[in-house]
C-alpha cells in the first residue's frame, strides 16, 4: 500500500509542478518584465520558443521558476496562443498604467480573463 501511495504523490507532485519564465527586456528607454506561466503548452516548445523572444536592440534575460512571482499589476489568465491551441497566464510587473492598453488586448485578442492581485 506504502509504494501505491508513493506512486501516487509522484504522479501528483509531476503535475503539481508548475512552469513559468520571468522576461526581463530592456534597451535604452524602456524596461519590461512579464512572467509566463504555462497552462497547456508542450514543456519543451514553452521553453525553447515562448520563452526565449528575440527582441531587436534589446537586452533580454530569461528566469525559469515553477510559479510566477506576486506583485504584478495585471494577470491575462487563461490567454489563447494566436493560431495555436494553447493557453497561458501572462503576469505584467512595472508601470501599472499599463494597464489600459494590456488589458483590453488580453481580453480581445487574446481571450482571456484580466485579473489584479
Amino acid at each position: 500500500m506504502r509504494s501505491v501511495c508513493f506512486l501516487l504523490l509522484l504522479g501528483f507532485a509531476g503535475q503539481a509542478l508548475a512552469e513559468g519564465c520571468v522576461v526581463h527586456s530592456q534597451d535604452d528607454r524602456i524596461e519590461v518584465k512579464i512572467c509566463q506561466q504555462n497552462r497547456t503548452i508542450p514543456t519543451e516548445l514553452f521553453r525553447s520558443g515562448f520563452c526565449q523572444p528575440e527582441l531587436k536592440n534589446q537586452k533580454v534575460e530569461v528566469t525559469f521558476v515553477e510559479q510566477c512571482p506576486g506583485g504584478a499589476f495585471g494577470i491575462c489568465r487563461n490567454a489563447h496562443v494566436s493560431n495555436m491551441p494553447y493557453r497561458q497566464d501572462i503576469h505584467y510587473y512595472g508601470v501599472a498604467s499599463d494597464a489600459r492598453f494590456l488589458q483590453p488586448a488580453c481580453e480581445q485578442n487574446s481571450a482571456g480573463d484580466w485579473v489584479t492581485e
